[in-house]
């Protein structure tokens, strides 16, 4: 089972409903984990974070929407825990976006 960082991805400007997958839950697991989301702009930006079964989430999906993150600033989600094959959703408004998943996985067998 992984340690440490789970996921990692430059989150582009997104479109509405859509988002980038970070990171899944492997089959056989669950996840505990954290998401930092780094904003490289000098202007806000608002993002979104989902834990969803998809890439595109449901609304009822959605841990933060429309969340700021003020300019050169860092959000953080910690403590969550998902089971297998549920997805850490990110979307942003604007590019030049860093997220990041650590944590730990851990065998449900």
């Amino acid at each position: 089972m992984a340690t440490g960082r789970l996921g990692v991805a430059a989150i582009p400007a997104g479109t509405s409903g859509a988002g980038t997958v970070v990171y899944t839950v492997p089959t056989g697991s669950y996840g505990v984990f954290n998401v930092s989301i780094t904003n490289r702009n000098a202007s806000a930006i608002t993002v979104r974070v989902a834990l969803a079964a998809t890439s595109t989430p449901n609304v009822q999906d959605y841990l933060e929407y429309d969340t700021t993150i003020i300019p050169n600033g860092v959000f953080e989600r910690t403590g969550l825990v998902a089971q297998a094959g549920l997805n850490v959703v990110v979307y942003s408004s604007t590019a030049n976006v860093g997220c990041t998943v650590y944590g730990i996985e851990t065998s449900t067998a």
